[in-house]
């Protein structure tokens, strides 16, 4: 019988999200992206409006399915749609943008239920255009909510690095 495990990739817009399911995934990605009409336009060119879908084969009987959420709050109906039956969450936290805490904050606040059931990670990109916050300041910002989320500074292009935090957050579940 054949499992499919299924994790959820959200946070902001060019934080990674899209990049990190294409580093994994071992089947063409299947993506909603289209054109920016508006204020990201200064970002890039595309954005998420529904979703990403990729596969990782675990072995013959496991396949990890990947799901990445739209960054923009404007689509967040789309957050809770695509957690619906997740393992947990990896939150992808630009480091670049104005504010990383803060926008951290939208999507533990978004994803409460979600993450007292399940688990979240995580993962700060952009640190090579900016290394403030730290990832102590991350940590100390999840200790005062209560939220004992690992945190790791990532590429979203390096495949060891995104298996680490899908490691990471089975470990947390403690699955095989």
């Amino acid at each position: 019988m054949e499992e499919s495990i299924k994790i959820v990739f959200t946070g902001t817009v060019g934080a990674g999200k899209t990049a990190a399911i294409r580093t994994l995934s071992d089947i063409p990605v299947v993506s909603t992206d289209v054109d920016v009409t508006d204020e990201v336009k200064a970002i890039k060119d595309t954005t998420t409006v529904a979703m990403d879908y990729g596969e990782v084969a675990l072995d013959e009987q496991t396949t990890l399915a990947l799901y990445g959420t739209p960054g923009q709050e404007r689509f967040r109906y789309m957050w809770e749609i695509l957690s619906a039956g997740a393992l947990g969450v990896i939150i992808m936290i630009d480091n670049s943008r104005p504010d990383p805490i803060s926008d951290l904050d939208i999507y533990l606040e978004n994803f409460a239920p979600f993450i007292a059931e399940s688990c979240a990670v995580v993962a700060v990109t952009h640190s090579d255009i900016s290394d403030s916050p730290s990832l102590q300041d991350f940590h100390r910002y999840l200790g005062s909510k209560q939220m004992p989320c690992p945190v790791f500074q990532v590429d979203a292009r390096d495949r060891e690095q995104v298996l680490l935090l899908i490691d990471s957050m089975m470990a947390i579940l403690d699955v095989a």
